[in-house]
């Protein structure tokens, strides 16, 4: 059932042409092309985003370059600071941010709340650069008199590539460490909603960052393929769909750059029979709908394993229809509409292939009608008696569509997971240790949650990622982003 939600007061009627923010200015970029960007539950236009050039590119590349020949000798004490007055800013215009994201992106007010907060996390931890940062000695290490030594330091301009799903947080999975070591960054935001990142560099410029430290470029395809090819770009990092993650890995280790290239998932949430499903159904609802299943961590396959299965279809598909779908700027809405209407297509069009493929559409979502909005709605979804073989089982949907499937053992469903190409995230929920062990140590996911549905990784852990999920060595986040952002050099002493 869908609720009707009252209209509400946007947080800026329109943000006109945005321009790049380059060398601790806004710019206007070279671009001869320019694309709309709607807020997902209106339809409405609310800025025209340029697709910048090569020429653009290289200008905020050179830039930075010349900061960093400052920015590398800034003692990281020093650093850190910049990062501590970001914080309390961000703190400051922590609610501006957030309804800023349900805006341009679409997710519900509380869900914006929480990526901003995930930001903040990574700031707070990059703060800490003076430990983070340290490298290791021992004395006498190579022979009598001889002291070896670990320096870790930064190598130069690196860029951040990141998705339309979290226009702040993935931005700071990256680019906090990237300074806080010593490097200068360009971030490229989803063109499909980058005004967050335009109040981001507002605080960053407040924050007092020197100019060319910071950087943003505005663009789509073209744009990402200059910073790919650039020779003054040291290493990129990125989120997406496995698809192009391969082509961002291959194509900027071709040019010499270090790369991390998150890529799709397949997520499954599997329930045992001991699980107390009186608790964990609106935890799973949670998984699978929160942000209209638009994030990488969302809950898209749930295994009902054993005779637990017919109790989990009743209880999951209950939860999942009593959902409230509308405007997330209400703050009674749990979910908001899908960022456009070619993906709202692409959702119903994968619903419309899995009921050809044979499965039972549980709970249909193709239809639901938000009154006082236009915008791109597809409400909660369920495909019932689905196969393994089926697309809509194998290939990311990125929508709110959960897809039951029933095993008869622990095994079995494990064995469903590691034939995935995905191996992003994957949750059991069993009040069982055995259970829980054997999950955690026989899944192939870089996430792994036990009653847990999002296993999201707060700051100062990795988020991991396995197989087409992720490409690379190191992972965004906490030690891995250090190692990330910097290069070793080991010191052998002498003296005579």
């Amino acid at each position: 059932m869908v609720r009707a939600t009252k209209l509400l007061p946007e947080v800026k009627s329109h943000y006109g042409d945005l321009q790049n923010y380059v060398g601790g200015a806004w710019r206007t970029p070279h671009a001869t092309e320019w694309i709309e960007d709607t807020n997902p539950a209106t339809g409405r236009v609310i800025a025209r985003v340029p697709l910048s050039t090569k020429e653009d590119v290289d200008v905020a590349v050179q830039e930075a370059l010349r900061a960093w020949d400052v920015w590398r000798e800034t003692p990281p004490l020093n650093r850190a600071r910049y990062f501590f007055t970001l914080r309390d800013l961000m703190e400051r215009h922590f609610e501006d941010l957030s309804r800023v994201v349900v805006q341009d992106m679409g997710k519900t007010i509380d869900e914006a709340r929480g990526e901003v907060r995930r930001a903040i996390e990574n700031v707070e931890v990059a703060a800490g650069i003076p430990s983070l940062m340290m490298g290791y000695n021992l004395e006498d290490g190579a022979g009598a008199g001889i002291d070896e030594e670990v320096l870790y330091q930064p190598l130069g301009v690196f860029a951040g590539i990141s998705p339309f799903n979290f226009p702040v947080m993935v931005q700071f999975w990256f680019w906090p460490y990237a300074v806080a070591t010593g490097n200068c960054w360009i971030a490229k935001p989803s063109e499909q909603d980058p005004t967050a990142m335009q109040l981001v560099m507002d605080l960053v410029q407040r924050a007092g960052f020197p100019a060319g430290v910071v950087n943003l470029v505005h663009g789509a395809k073209d744009t990402v393929g200059a910073i790919l090819e650039h020779p003054g770009i040291a290493g990129v990092s990125f989120v997406g769909s496995s698809a192009v993650a391969t082509q961002i890995y291959a194509k900027a280790a071709a040019s010499g750059k270090r790369v991390q290239a998150g890529g799709g998932a397949k997520n499954v949430l599997v329930v045992m029979g001991d699980a107390k499903l009186d608790k964990i159904v609106s935890n799973m609802v949670s998984s699978c709908y929160g942000c209209a299943g638009e994030r990488c961590l969302a809950g898209s396959v749930v295994v009902g394993v054993g005779d637990v299965h017919e109790k989990l279809r009743h209880a999951f598909s209950s939860a999942a229809a009593a959902l409230k779908v509308g405007y997330g700027l209400d703050e009674t809405v749990q979910m908001g509409p899908v960022i456009s209407e070619a993906h709202r297509d692409r959702v119903v069009d994968f619903i419309d292939r899995g009921e050809q493929e044979g499965a039972k559409v549980a709970l249909d979502g193709r239809t639901v009608q938000v009154p006082g909005y236009d915008g791109y709605f597809v409400g909660p979804t369920i495909l019932d008696d689905v196969r393994p073989d089926m697309s809509v089982a194998r290939q990311e949907i990125f929508g709110p569509v959960a897809n039951l499937l029933a095993v008869d053992a622990l095994e079995e469903a494990i064995d469903v997971m590691n034939a995935s190409p995905y191996g992003n995230a994957a949750t059991i929920y069993t009040s069982s240790g055995k259970h829980a062990r054997d999950f955690r140590r026989g899944v192939r996911a870089g996430n792994i949650g036990i009653n847990v549905g999002v296993a999201a990784p707060m700051a100062y852990f990795p988020f991991g990622g396995m197989k087409d999920s992720f490409f690379g060595d190191l992972h965004p986040q906490s030690r891995d982003a250090i190692r990330f952002f910097t290069e070793s050099k080991v010191v052998i002493t002498r003296w005579p």
